[in-house]
Protein backbone atom coordinates (compact mmCIF):
# COMPACT_ATOMS: atom_id res chain seq x y z
CA UNK A 1 0.00 0.00 0.00
CA UNK A 2 1.31 3.09 -1.00
CA UNK A 3 2.17 5.92 1.87
CA UNK A 4 -0.65 8.85 2.78
CA UNK A 5 0.88 11.94 2.19
CA UNK A 6 -2.28 14.11 1.35
CA UNK A 7 -5.79 14.16 2.91
CA UNK A 8 -6.99 13.92 -0.51
CA UNK A 9 -5.72 9.86 -0.77
CA UNK A 10 -8.04 9.10 2.28
CA UNK A 11 -11.63 8.18 1.58
CA UNK A 12 -13.93 10.54 3.32
CA UNK A 13 -16.65 7.61 3.68
CA UNK A 14 -14.12 5.38 5.76
CA UNK A 15 -13.97 4.70 9.39
CA UNK A 16 -9.79 4.93 9.77
CA UNK A 17 -8.54 4.18 13.35
CA UNK A 18 -5.13 5.27 15.38
CA UNK A 19 -3.16 2.63 14.15
CA UNK A 20 -3.97 4.02 10.08
CA UNK A 21 -3.34 7.34 11.80
CA UNK A 22 0.31 6.57 12.50
CA UNK A 23 1.25 5.43 9.39
CA UNK A 24 0.01 8.44 7.47
CA UNK A 25 2.89 11.01 6.78
CA UNK A 26 0.25 14.32 6.21
CA UNK A 27 1.35 17.56 5.72
CA UNK A 28 -1.73 19.27 7.46
CA UNK A 29 -2.98 18.37 10.98
CA UNK A 30 -5.84 16.45 11.35
CA UNK A 31 -7.91 14.50 13.89
CA UNK A 32 -10.04 11.50 13.91
CA UNK A 33 -13.67 11.92 15.38
CA UNK A 34 -15.32 8.47 15.30
CA UNK A 35 -13.46 6.96 12.66
CA UNK A 36 -13.76 10.32 10.58
CA UNK A 37 -11.03 12.11 9.50
CA UNK A 38 -10.89 16.10 10.38
CA UNK A 39 -8.72 18.37 8.59
CA UNK A 40 -7.34 20.97 11.62
CA UNK A 41 -7.64 24.47 11.11
CA UNK A 42 -4.94 26.04 9.97
CA UNK A 43 -2.14 27.39 11.64
CA UNK A 44 -3.98 29.87 14.82
CA UNK A 45 -3.31 33.25 14.78
CA UNK A 46 -1.44 35.63 16.80
CA UNK A 47 -4.46 36.51 19.28
CA UNK A 48 -5.23 32.48 20.00
CA UNK A 49 -1.47 31.93 20.74
CA UNK A 50 -1.06 34.74 22.95
CA UNK A 51 -3.82 33.30 25.15
CA UNK A 52 -2.53 30.28 24.79
CA UNK A 53 0.57 31.13 26.16
CA UNK A 54 -1.20 33.34 28.83
CA UNK A 55 -2.71 29.94 29.67
CA UNK A 56 0.63 28.26 29.52
CA UNK A 57 2.19 30.25 31.69
CA UNK A 58 -0.57 29.79 34.55
CA UNK A 59 -0.40 25.89 34.22
CA UNK A 60 3.29 26.21 34.45
CA UNK A 61 3.25 27.58 37.71
CA UNK A 62 -0.05 25.93 38.79
CA UNK A 63 0.93 22.81 38.11
CA UNK A 64 4.27 22.66 39.35
CA UNK A 65 3.33 21.85 42.74
CA UNK A 66 0.70 19.25 41.80
CA UNK A 67 1.12 15.42 40.63
CA UNK A 68 -1.16 16.63 37.59
CA UNK A 69 0.86 17.36 34.34
CA UNK A 70 -0.66 19.74 31.43
CA UNK A 71 0.70 19.21 27.89
CA UNK A 72 -0.47 21.99 25.04
CA UNK A 73 -1.49 21.25 20.98
CA UNK A 74 0.12 19.45 18.94
CA UNK A 75 -0.76 16.41 21.28
CA UNK A 76 -2.48 13.14 20.79
CA UNK A 77 -5.58 12.27 23.11
CA UNK A 78 -6.94 9.05 22.39
CA UNK A 79 -10.34 8.58 22.98
CA UNK A 80 -11.61 4.85 23.17
CA UNK A 81 -15.26 3.15 23.81
CA UNK A 82 -14.68 1.50 27.39
CA UNK A 83 -17.35 -1.01 26.58
CA UNK A 84 -16.33 -2.08 23.40
CA UNK A 85 -12.65 -1.27 23.25
CA UNK A 86 -9.23 -2.86 24.39
CA UNK A 87 -6.92 -0.09 23.97
CA UNK A 88 -5.34 -1.37 21.06
CA UNK A 89 -4.45 1.26 18.27
CA UNK A 90 -7.23 -0.54 15.80
CA UNK A 91 -9.49 0.17 18.09
CA UNK A 92 -9.48 3.89 18.66
CA UNK A 93 -11.72 5.55 16.29
CA UNK A 94 -11.13 9.32 18.22
CA UNK A 95 -7.62 11.02 18.03
CA UNK A 96 -7.88 14.85 18.79
CA UNK A 97 -5.09 17.91 19.45
CA UNK A 98 -6.70 20.12 21.86
CA UNK A 99 -5.06 23.28 23.09
CA UNK A 100 -4.28 22.23 26.32
CA UNK A 101 -5.01 19.38 28.46
CA UNK A 102 -4.83 18.30 31.81
CA UNK A 103 -3.95 14.80 33.08
CA UNK A 104 -4.03 13.83 36.61
CA UNK A 105 -3.59 9.73 36.27
CA UNK A 106 -0.26 9.43 34.92
CA UNK A 107 -1.16 5.95 33.80
CA UNK A 108 -3.35 7.28 30.91
CA UNK A 109 0.46 9.44 29.77
CA UNK A 110 2.61 6.95 27.35
CA UNK A 111 4.55 8.58 24.59
CA UNK A 112 2.19 8.53 22.06
CA UNK A 113 0.43 10.89 24.09
CA UNK A 114 -3.22 10.87 26.54
CA UNK A 115 -4.95 7.25 26.08
CA UNK A 116 -8.25 8.39 27.75
CA UNK A 117 -9.70 11.34 28.81
CA UNK A 118 -8.04 14.26 30.33
CA UNK A 119 -8.99 15.61 33.58
CA UNK A 120 -9.24 19.01 31.99
CA UNK A 121 -9.25 20.46 27.86
CA UNK A 122 -8.96 23.81 27.09
CA UNK A 123 -9.82 25.10 23.66
CA UNK A 124 -9.11 28.32 22.33
CA UNK A 125 -11.72 29.08 19.45
CA UNK A 126 -10.65 29.76 16.11
CA UNK A 127 -12.27 29.57 12.84
CA UNK A 128 -13.23 26.01 12.15
CA UNK A 129 -13.27 24.28 15.40
CA UNK A 130 -16.13 26.13 17.09
CA UNK A 131 -18.46 23.69 17.27
CA UNK A 132 -16.74 20.51 18.78
CA UNK A 133 -17.07 19.65 21.99
CA UNK A 134 -15.00 21.31 24.72
CA UNK A 135 -14.66 21.60 28.63
CA UNK A 136 -13.76 25.06 28.37
CA UNK A 137 -14.19 27.52 25.74
CA UNK A 138 -11.47 30.38 25.42
CA UNK A 139 -13.61 32.97 23.39
CA UNK A 140 -10.94 35.86 22.15
CA UNK A 141 -13.92 37.77 20.18
CA UNK A 142 -15.42 38.16 23.54
CA UNK A 143 -13.05 37.96 26.22
CA UNK A 144 -14.82 35.02 27.65
CA UNK A 145 -14.33 31.50 28.74
CA UNK A 146 -17.24 29.37 29.27
CA UNK A 147 -16.72 26.32 31.44
CA UNK A 148 -18.65 22.85 30.56
CA UNK A 149 -19.02 20.46 33.34
CA UNK A 150 -20.06 16.37 33.59
CA UNK A 151 -23.41 15.77 35.00
CA UNK A 152 -24.39 12.86 36.70
CA UNK A 153 -25.38 11.38 33.41
CA UNK A 154 -21.83 12.16 32.00
CA UNK A 155 -23.43 14.89 29.38
CA UNK A 156 -21.63 18.32 29.59
CA UNK A 157 -23.39 20.89 30.60
CA UNK A 158 -22.53 24.48 31.02
CA UNK A 159 -21.52 25.68 34.12
CA UNK A 160 -20.40 28.91 34.33
CA UNK A 161 -19.35 31.67 31.98
CA UNK A 162 -16.29 34.23 32.94
CA UNK A 163 -16.33 37.48 31.58
CA UNK A 164 -12.49 38.77 31.29
CA UNK A 165 -13.17 41.03 34.42
CA UNK A 166 -14.19 37.86 36.63
CA UNK A 167 -11.87 35.34 38.68
CA UNK A 168 -12.24 31.82 36.91
CA UNK A 169 -12.73 29.23 39.57
CA UNK A 170 -11.64 25.73 38.28
CA UNK A 171 -14.61 23.45 39.48
CA UNK A 172 -11.90 20.56 39.37
CA UNK A 173 -9.27 22.01 40.70
CA UNK A 174 -10.41 23.99 43.21
CA UNK A 175 -7.62 25.92 44.83
CA UNK A 176 -7.31 27.06 41.05
CA UNK A 177 -7.82 30.85 40.33
CA UNK A 178 -7.31 32.61 37.38
CA UNK A 179 -7.62 36.57 36.53
CA UNK A 180 -8.94 35.98 33.10
CA UNK A 181 -7.53 39.70 32.43
CA UNK A 182 -4.12 38.40 32.22
CA UNK A 183 -5.09 35.51 29.12
CA UNK A 184 -7.00 38.35 27.44
CA UNK A 185 -4.64 41.33 27.55
CA UNK A 186 -5.73 44.94 25.99
CA UNK A 187 -5.20 45.07 22.50
CA UNK A 188 -4.35 47.77 21.15
CA UNK A 189 -6.28 46.88 16.96
CA UNK A 190 -8.85 44.58 17.06
CA UNK A 191 -7.60 41.53 14.75
CA UNK A 192 -9.97 38.73 13.84
CA UNK A 193 -8.75 35.11 14.55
Amino acid sequence: MASITHISQLNPDANYTYADYLTWKLEHAVEIIKGKVLKMSPAPKTRHQRISRNLNSFFLTFFHKHSCEYFYAPFDVRLYDRKKSVKANKDIHTVVQPDLCIICDKSKIDENGCLGAPDLIVEILSKGNSRKEKYWIADPDHQTVHVFSLDENFKYKLSKIYMREDMLHSVIFTDMQIDLQQVFPEEEEEESF
